[in-house]
């Protein structure tokens, strides 16, 4: 498998984490989880393989244009066949600049993307399919991305406002919601609505997938205990830590360190 991320352009950056190509040249079908990230994805598959997630017990073949919610919990899925996949991972607010409905009604689910937004997008997909140099393939999709950036200043306010809050609770060591409202000027019930509808996460939510995805970074890349871990990713205490790390994988760190997951050894941000 091969994966490689691409920068946006400057106009852009304020709205999208990274664009990036997946090539997996093996016909060899396996099953794996993908965890929770805090990002939502549009995935546009230009080769013959097939991908299929679980929804309620049964593996659904997904989209050829896939739109993937905010994933809370863990999600199966099965691969079968060779892949092209041409993707753009949206900052955890910025998703909301491009799609009309409440951002949290695509929570843990594979939406095919021609379903949320107009016909242009199966227009785009062809064009994808038809060009071969990945220079090409970006021009076309930061070409249609810039094209739907909202024009309602008062919505685009709201969503910047909330990036900024998210990445103020990323630098802070403090996750009280009371507090962090209290310096937004506005209530915590207020604070908690807003960043719900513009990401599909509660506050508290935010905060644990990211804790969580530091961890996972820390255990992939590095050889320290788990205690270590845990306590460096600002966990109270090691049961705590796997309680966590198991909701969001299915898994415990152990299990995890002793059976790594392709998928997202190769797409870990």
């Amino acid at each position: 498998m091969k994966y490689q991320e691409i920068a946006p352009s400057e106009r852009l950056k304020p709205y999208v984490k990274c664009f990036y190509i997946f090539h997996s040249e093996s016909d060899l079908e396996f099953e794996d989880i993908v965890f929770p990230s805090g990002l939502m994805e549009m995935i546009f598959n230009l080769g013959d393989g097939t991908w299929q997630t679980e929804v309620d017990s049964k593996f659904i073949t997904t989209p050829k244009m896939e739109l993937w919610g905010q994933i809370i919990r863990p999600l199966h899925i099965k691969s079968r066949g060779r892949h092209t996949m041409f993707g753009v991972k949206f900052f955890p607010n910025t998703a909301a600049y491009f799609l009309k409905d409440e951002i949290r009604v695509f929570n843990n689910h594979v939406y095919d993307l021609s379903d949320v937004m107009d016909s242009s997008v199966k227009q785009l997909h062809a064009r994808l399919l038809e060009t071969v140099t990945l220079d090409s393939r970006v021009e076309l999709i930061e070409h249609f991305l810039l094209k739907r950036l909202p024009i309602n200043e008062r919505t685009s306010h709201k969503i910047r406002k909330i990036g900024n809050i998210l990445n103020n609770m990323k630098l802070s060591d403090n996750e009280n919601i009371s507090d962090i409202a209290t310096e937004q000027g506005m209530t915590p019930r207020y604070l908690h609505k807003l960043i719900s509808h513009y990401t599909g996460l509660s506050p508290k939510l935010f905060n644990k997938i990211n804790r969580f995805q530091q961890s996972l970074r820390l255990i992939t890349n590095n050889d320290r205990s788990l205690t270590s871990i845990a306590y460096d990713c600002g966990y109270s205490d090691q049961s705590h830590f796997i309680k966590d790390f198991k909701s969001f994988t299915g898994v415990t760190p152990s299990s995890y360190q002793e059976n790594k997951f392709p998928l997202n050894q190769t797409f870990l941000q």
